[in-house]
């Protein structure tokens, strides 16, 4: 059984807002997050690190911290159920977990089992991606979904008719829950694979989605448009609207163009193609 640890933090504990505390956590390691009222939680793995260990490394960060405890996994999926509420993306979307009532009056109906893999629609970046595919021809495509998290949008792809899709995610917990959630959108065509940006190998794709960091994005750019057939779409997110001065410019470097950006608190989506 896995046991994780749940930090309990005020929303100023880092001197920033909300989502920029979020972000300076995932670097962390955390990456499961819970608002409260008047308090954050986090949670990662506990891993070989002790609760003294963690308080050390958030507080070299300048980042105090209410409270932190170890929790098991099934206390985890507890609370995240009791907090968990489906979100509509559009008048066509809905992501909702399992035991939320089938979205009827939906042309996409996606069901994510909520564990701590990034992207259950929650936040601004995944809904962003989400709205972004809703608006793109897959119908046959071959589509890379990186840092796939949940699997969500590449079940969203699967859905409007992609044809190859891979799904890889270097962390082992993601890629067993985006196992599920294929299982449970009978999207069981898309490939899961655990890995980085290596393990695309020689393989070719018309469309790449990229949902990760800035840093992230920045090393594997050349290796998307490697990857990128041409004429294809390569859709990026994950990072900052102040950011995207840098990921554009690395695009163009690598002969991508700049088509168009989301913005939603601050967080960017941009999509460009290759020449």
């Amino acid at each position: 059984m896995k046991v994780f640890f749940e930090v309990k933090l005020g929303l100023d504990a880092g001197g920033e807002d909300k989502d920029i505390l979020i972000a300076r956590l995932s670097d962390l390691g955390f990456d499961g997050f819970l608002e409260e009222e008047d308090h954050l939680l986090a949670y990662c793995e506990k891993d070989e690190r002790t609760a003294n260990s963690m308080k050390s490394v958030l507080a070299s960060q300048g980042i105090s911290l209410i409270d932190i405890r170890e929790i098991a996994d099934e206390n985890w999926n507890a609370s995240w159920e009791s907090a968990y509420e489906p979100v509509t993306i559009s008048k066509d979307l809905i992501v909702r977990a399992p035991f939320h009532e089938a979205g009827k009056d939906f042309e996409y109906d996606i069901i994510i089992e909520p564990r701590m893999s990034f992207g259950t629609a929650h936040h601004e970046t995944t809904a962003m991606m989400l709205e972004i595919i809703l608006h793109l021809e897959m119908a046959g495509r071959a589509v890379l979904d990186m840092g796939s998290g949940t699997g969500v949008l590449a079940i969203l792809a699967f859905k409007k008719g992609a044809g190859e899709i891979v799904a890889i995610d270097n962390d082992e917990w993601a890629f067993q829950n985006a196992l599920d959630n294929i299982q449970l959108n009978d999207a069981n065509t898309i490939k899961v694979e655990l890995g980085d940006a290596g393990t695309i190998s020689s393989r070719l794709f018309d469309i790449i989605i990229a949902n990760i960091n800035r840093n992230i994005l920045l090393k594997d750019i050349p290796e998307y448009t490697r990857a990128l057939n041409k004429n294809g779409t390569l859709i990026l997110s994950g990072f900052y609207d102040e950011d995207l001065e840098v990921i554009t410019d690395k695009c163009s470097s690598c002969g991508l163009s700049f088509i168009s950006k989301n913005m939603t608190n601050r967080w960017t989506a941009a999509v460009f193609t290759k020449n």
